[in-house]
């Protein structure tokens, strides 16, 4: 008896919210007793939300919660030109956490619109990243959120016309939409690249590879957490049952019989300590073994955005060689609480 823990890897946090938790630390270190708000949630994770909020960073949903000329973080999901002005005319020091992925879609959409393409937005409606990629041209783009919705768009011109994505996507879901978009109008235009960002793409083929030999699959994430979700979504579509959870806490004991093979991951915006966590109440539980899939390997490397480096400078701090980093994870027996710990390894691409 005992469970088989069977660890994705990658899960977890990607380059971008690694970047965007950075930014905030980074942030909160260099201004000691000053206030610092973020804009909506830096990533979507109650518990990294929560731990910043235990060092006094203040989340607000609106810029007029910001005192007047304060200084205000955005999130990893990006935000429209109109928060941006809106921003300037309250005179707020902004530094800009958004993902360089989110921000490529960004630009390719004001990219398209400047050409007078019309542009169909695949994504969920009120999403944050949505929203604010919308914002860069609303009155160019419609969002498309079904396969259903295809069928009903009146579109300006057939020959002007181009796909974009919102960035977590899952692959799956998206493929159903673009199929449809392509068969409705076979001169629709796509990007020069996948929109879907490389770590969502990561995390959806490594569940979509291991889920089939497992019994259940548990993701840590938060219910907001779009990537997340669908992780879960992935494990359904190739047979596997899934549970969403935020940590630990909201484990079942009625799930387990104590001698399945279970998949562990983790959406790119969740901890690996809630991993690890997950992992010694599991072997705690029922006893078994753990071994880590390496499915793809990420090595990611992103620079500190400008304005923390122009905000360093100003604090006397140099921050221009600063990188965010994001590779394989290293276990301890400790951390874990499995005693050999195993890893093995898949031929794969490294990204």
């Amino acid at each position: 008896m005992g469970l088989t823990l069977l660890l994705a890897n990658p899960r977890g946090f990607c380059a971008g919210v690694q970047m965007a938790v950075d930014v905030v630390s980074q942030t909160v270190a260099l201004l000691p007793g000053e206030r610092i708000y973020v804009y909506h949630e830096i990533v979507h994770n109650k518990h990294v939300v929560g731990r910043f909020q235990e060092q006094g960073v203040v989340f607000v949903e609106d810029l007029d919660d910001v005192p007047e000329g304060g200084i205000v973080v955005f999130s990893a999901h990006g935000v429209s030109p109109q928060v941006r002005q809106h921003a300037a005319q309250r005179r707020l020091e902004t530094i800009d956490a958004t993902c360089p992925l989110v921000t490529k879609v960004h630009s390719e959409c004001i990219r398209y619109a400047r050409q007078g393409f019309e542009i169909l937005l695949v994504g969920h409606a009120n999403h944050q990243e949505v929203i604010g990629t919308r914002g860069e041209a609303p009155s160019a783009v419609t969002v498309v959120e079904s396969a259903e919705q295809v069928e009903h768009l009146n579109v300006r011109d057939p020959a002007r016309l181009v796909y974009l994505t919102q960035t977590t996507l899952s692959t799956d879901d998206a493929g159903v939409i673009i199929s449809a978009l392509r068969k409705r109008f076979p001169q629709i235009k796509e990007p020069p690249s996948s929109d879907i960002c490389y770590a969502t793409t990561n995390r959806q083929n490594a569940v979509r590879q291991i889920a089939p030999e497992c019994d259940l699959v548990l993701v840590i994430g938060s219910r907001n957490s779009s990537n997340s979700v669908r992780l879960t979504e992935i494990a359904e579509n190739v047979g596997t049952p899934a549970r969403l959870i935020d940590d630990v806490s909201e484990l079942d004991w009625s799930w387990f019989k104590g001698d399945e093979t279970v998949l562990i991951t983790a959406g790119a915006s969740a901890p690996e300590d809630l991993v690890a966590a997950l992992c010694r109440a599991l072997l705690l539980q029922f006893g078994g073994k753990l071994e880590q899939r390496d499915v793809v390997t990420e090595d990611v490397e992103f620079g500190l955005p400008a304005s923390l480096k122009r905000l360093g400078r100003a604090r006397g701090a140099d921050l221009e060689q600063s990188r965010i980093r994001v590779g394989a994870y290293s276990f301890t027996a400790d951390l874990y609480g499995a005693v050999p710990l195993t890893v093995s390894a898949k031929d794969g691409p490294r990204s």
